[in-house]
């Protein structure tokens, strides 16, 4: 296996401390290598010292064994390499010797290094029918930069050998919803326009920029998040049941649905979408800065977003996807709220019975759970009238379920090893993801739209609660 941007923090934080796991696992093959390269001037005893230090600071306690971390060190090698200077891709080759029986390639660099890593890696022989590369988010900033870089990496990987990450994909949770539904007589039936009223997707975050400000101030919450972690939920949510659980079923049904979205046009962006910024405010009673005062700078970007989506098919014609995500947010959460229509008929509201619309909350974090709001009638001898209360039902995965709660990156990077593309995505989903996002900034551009501020610790802007109850809906904050 081959690390680009080896030293980076996605490495330190994910890469090392999952492959490392896979290995205490017994799940790496015996013979796997795992090569490193970066800028980064290190010997093969430097790098193994620094992913010590990472696999220290990023491993959970309990997985700290020193026997463990110094077998997994002991696979471990690395060569310094300067993307732009092709003939140092020979080193690389040299180290690695034959391919034969396989590479396995993670580019976690910025994606405008990609076309010449993958030139660089054909020149020197890494690019053969025995090599995958996977590929770290962002592809691109708008549709034609994703198409450029794809043409680059299919110049050496076809589709079969490319392997497109969102990480959101691993979540154990984000996997259940195709067992939810697929696996399941009892939802299906109703999992549809005539059943459906709304389905709400929620990622918050409390954190502000971290680390990320370069980074992110040149993207903003709808390219970082909406155009490939929400877009995949609503997809698995939309779906219709594939004939097979394997990659091209799968992901041949996920694009019906992406190319479905209706488009947003400048006429409607200002009604189905809100745009914020952070301002001052307290997390955990703490004070915060705003984002303008993190940046040090004044900026435009956008670090809330809520959107109004439908999906123009006969499955879910008139049913609203709320998308709502945000920093500096309430509450760290990332969920689905699914809400049912009502029943047709009450024989409880002349005996003072009061109906709520069923939800059913698929938790994905911090928690893990699969909720069911259904209603129940309260104990008594109902003399005054019936008494009707919302109870949940609860599948919490982390107790039914006792085993450790795998990193996505642990299932994501065997995947990559082993060749199953099943929870990767394809090339057409992103430009499918990218058509819808590039019609969203075109609108926000042609009307002028500006980040709204809001406080730190809050829900977003108060339009974000207006752009659900024109429509009678309210967020499920809960």
């Amino acid at each position: 296996m081959l690390l680009f941007g080896a030293t980076g923090d996605l490495s330190q934080r994910m890469l090392l401390p999952s492959l490392c796991n896979l290995h205490a696992d017994g799940l790496l093959p015996d013979a796997l290598t795992i090569i490193g390269t970066s800028r980064s001037d290190y010997d093969d005893d430097g790098f193994r010292e620094f992913a010590r230090g990472a696999l220290d600071r990023f491993l959970p306690g309990d997985r700290k064994d020193a026997a463990t971390i110094e077998a997994f060190l002991a696979r471990i090698g690395y060569v310094p390499l300067d993307v732009g200077d092709h003939s140092s891709f020979q080193a690389l080759a040299d180290k690695i010797g034959d391919v034969a029986g396989g590479l396995a390639v993670f580019l976690s660099t910025a994606p405008s290094l990609f076309e010449a890593v993958v030139t660089g890696l054909k020149a020197a022989g890494l690019g053969g029918d025995t090599v995958r590369v996977g590929l770290e988010k962002p592809l691109g900033h708008d549709l034609p930069s994703s198409e450029e870089i794809n043409d680059a990496v299919a110049a050496a990987f076809p589709e079969d050998r490319t392997f497109r990450f969102d990480h959101y994909l691993g979540k154990e949770t984000v996997q259940n919803i195709m067992a939810l539904r697929f696996g399941n007589v009892l939802f299906e039936p109703v999992w549809n326009a005539s059943g459906i009223d709304n389905v709400q997707i929620t990622i918050a975050e409390t954190v502000g920029l971290e680390s990320r400000a370069g980074y992110y101030d040149g993207t903003g919450a709808l390219r970082d998040m909406v155009q490939n972690h929400m877009l995949q939920l609503l997809a698995l949510i939309a779906m219709e049941p594939p004939t097979h659980f394997d990659g091209t079923a799968i992901r041949d049904e996920k694009v019906k649905v992406l190319r479905s979205l209706r488009p947003i046009t400048p006429e409607s962006v200002q009604t189905c979408t809100v745009t914020g910024q952070y301002g001052p405010g307290a997390i955990g009673g703490e004070f915060v800065k705003s984002y303008a005062d993190e940046l040090e700078q004044p900026s435009g970007t956008e670090t809330f977003v809520a959107v109004k989506a439908h999906i123009d098919n006969w499955r879910w014609q008139g049913v609203p996807f709320y998308l709502r995500t945000g920093k500096r947010m309430a509450a760290r959460r990332s969920e689905i709220a699914i809400q049912f229509k009502p029943v047709p008929h009450s024989m409880f509201a002349s005996r003072g019975g009061q109906l709520q619309n069923n939800v059913m909350v698929i938790r994905l974090q911090p928690e893990e759970y699969v909720q069911l709001l259904v209603m129940a009638k309260e104990p008594g001898l109902d003399r005054d009238g019936i008494r009707l209360r919302e109870v949940p039902l609860d599948l919490s995965l982390d107790k039914e379920f006792k085993q450790r709660r795998r990193i996505a990156y642990e299932r994501l990077l065997l995947d990559l090893i082993e060749g199953d593309q099943t929870l990767f995505v394809r090339r057409d989903e992103v430009e499918a993801q990218w058509r819808f996002i590039d019609a969203i900034r075109s609108g926000w551009a042609a009307n002028g739209t500006r980040p709204k501020s809001y406080p730190s610790g809050s829900w977003g802007p108060s339009s974000a609660v207006a752009l659900t109850e024109r429509d009678g809906v309210t967020w499920q904050d809960d």
